[in-house]
């Protein structure tokens, strides 16, 4: 029996989606004699049954485009915004994907789209993943599509704003996008000759800092570049979050929970502009004066590295091969050069953050980088 294979994409945009679909695409449908469809923009597209027909000529050309043919959602279909209302339209997913009478489903996005994949699994889908996300914080994968090139877009940042920091003596904090990993402001720190690098794994003294710009200017070095991940915290946020943590955690009851889940969301909220007010401490207490650049969703967009097209394409297409061979509920993780199959219970609700003996820390370390560490 010919088997019929859904794709769709969910959550951020980033280099390599278009890789990818055309991965699948090409293999399941040229390759293996497949039909496929997309549901355009995300889950919302498979609730409410936006599809198109993939083929030859949706594929031919993407390879090398930014973004997703498809379209892309961070809905979620089990809290759904339907009018005014949230609403579970898990059922209605799973109607649709009756309904084009679909052997498998592939979800290409991060850590939201492997929660959500599996919560469709638990309803007796067939489904299968790809990891997707410039923050590369998907567990159980070496790497995610989308990394490399945020990583080359972010360290030529850097090394453009080296020459306004140095023509001004001017410190230059550059804020990385992550979420809560470290992994694009470490590896754009280290590879743009970051001065001071700030990671969420490693929280960070502000003294620390700027002890370490002030012993540069003393050594006649005027200009200090600290790269900056977006969810960095200083030691004492950090201590909060981890009470907070706990609290909920300890917590007896429901209304308990609700209370400190709150707390945390507004400590969240509150973080955003962190680099902000972290440029003017700097200012203050260097006595040196203090840019910020937000590289924001630049680092998100444009044409995919070749190391993002060629793992996009590796990964899709190993995604077709187990769809053939009758795989799913599970994520295709890149592992050395080949793939392995993850069971999706295994890879969701965790994160692939910075481990403190990374090689990566060593190197920044080694090479006289601040952490912001005692």
């Amino acid at each position: 029996m010919k088997k019929h294979i859904g794709v769709l994409t969910s959550g951020g945009d980033c280099p390599g989606l278009n890789a990818a679909i055309r991965g699948v695409g090409k293999a399941a449908i040229d390759e293996m004699g497949m039909s496929v469809v997309g549901f355009c923009d995300g889950f919302r597209g498979l609730v409410h049954d936006r599809v198109i027909r993939v083929s030859g000529d949706q594929l031919a050309g993407i390879l090398t485009d930014g973004g997703t043919i498809l379209g892309t959602s961070r809905d979620k279909p089990h809290k759904m915004l339907v009018g005014s209302k949230t609403e579970n339209m898990i059922p209605a997913a799973v109607d649709t994907y009756h309904h084009h009478g679909l052997s498998a489903l592939v979800c290409i996005g991060g850590g939201g789209t492997q929660k959500n994949a599996l919560r469709l699994v638990e309803q007796g889908l067939n489904v299968i993943t790809l990891p997707k996300t410039i923050d590369n914080d998907i567990y159980g994968t070496d790497v995610s599509f989308g990394f490399d090139t945020a990583l080359q877009i972010a360290t030529e940042a850097i090394d453009r704003l080296h020459s306004t920091a140095t023509s001004h003596h001017r410190i230059i904090v550059v804020e990385t996008m992550g979420h809560r990993a470290g992994w694009l402001a470490l590896g754009a720190g280290i590879a743009g000759g970051a001065d001071v690098i700030l990671i969420p794994e490693i929280p960070y003294s502000i003294d620390v800092v700027t002890d370490a710009i002030r012993a540069r200017a003393q050594r006649g070095r005027r200009f200090s570049i600290v790269a900056v991940a977006e969810g960095a915290m200083t030691r004492e946020e950090a201590e909060t979050i981890e009470a907070l943590v706990r609290q909920k955690k300890d917590a007896q009851s429901k209304r308990e929970r609700k209370e400190v889940s709150a707390r945390l969301q507004a400590f969240h909220e509150n973080h955003v502009d962190h680099t902000v007010k972290l440029t003017e401490q700097l200012e203050r207490l260097t006595g040196i004066e203090s840019r910020l650049t937000i590289l924001g969703h630049l680092q998100r967009g444009g044409t995919p590295s070749a190391a993002d097209r060629i793992l996009a394409t590796r990964l899709g297409t190993a995604c077709a091969e187990l769809l053939r061979d009758g795989v799913h509920g599970v994520m295709v993780a890149a592992r050395s050069e080949g793939v392995v199959p993850l069971p999706l219970d295994e890879v969701a609700g965790r994160k692939k953050l910075v481990p403190p003996d990374h090689p990566w820390v060593s190197a920044a370390r080694l090479t006289g980088v601040c952490l912001g560490e005692p």
